[in-house]
């Protein structure tokens, strides 16, 4: 296994209407740093069930190699920017990872999907996301660099997003009467819904 260092990661997402006019707009102007790819993420829970309720991540996620990665909650919280502690290393064994986990008393919970292509702009990373329920773009920098990506791509400051992926299907699930937990696109082919529905939900503008 390869790590990182203990960060905090700042970011926003915007929910996009039309993702190949941004994607137009990066191509122009961004570096590529990865391709688009596909992911599947396992997020292990404790005995309890508690690191979702107090706020914290585990994952297991697949894509041309494997990552392991723990989230939690930041102390330096503002209603400006998403900020979240971040511990990620490397696997070179996914299926042995996972055993180890099981292992270790954690349980495989949830599984999500997601399309993502990377691009680099004014020192931030900039993520075109196709989710099982929506395309977003999340940005991921300083909070300069976070500011500057968004005017520079057209979005409105007040239209960001601050929620991540989960907490969105939550939102989803429960709206919408959705009888799964697994956010994949086959279980949104059977049961479509329209992100658009509930932008006003998920939208800093609508606290």
């Amino acid at each position: 296994m390869t790590g990182n260092k203990d960060a905090l990661e700042i970011e926003v997402k915007f929910f996009l209407e039309n993702p190949e006019a941004v994607r137009g707009k990066l191509t122009g102007d961004a570096v590529v740093v990865e391709p688009r790819i596909f992911e599947t993420n396992l997020r292990y829970e404790n005995p309890s069930n508690g690191l979702i309720r107090e706020g914290k991540l585990l994952r297991l996620r697949r894509d041309r190699g494997c990552r392991l990665t723990f989230k939690s909650r930041s102390h330096e919280q503002q209603k400006q920017f998403k900020i979240h502690r971040e511990l990620e290393v490397e696997v070179n064994d996914c299926d042995t990872m996972g055993a180890i986990l099981e292992e270790l008393g954690f349980k495989a919970v949830q599984v999500y999907e997601k399309w993502r292509e990377t691009f680099s702009l004014h020192d931030a990373l900039v993520c075109l996301d196709t989710m099982p329920y929506g395309d977003f773009l999340e940005i991921e920098g300083s909070e300069n660099s976070i500011r500057l990506v968004a005017g520079r791509l057209g979005f409105a400051w007040e239209h960001r997003i601050l929620e991540n992926y989960l907490s969105i299907f939550d939102l989803l699930r429960r709206g919408a009467g959705l009888p799964f937990t697994d956010v994949t696109f086959d279980n949104f082919r059977r049961f479509p819904v329209e992100m658009t529905d509930y932008l006003d939900l998920v939208r800093v503008s609508a606290e």
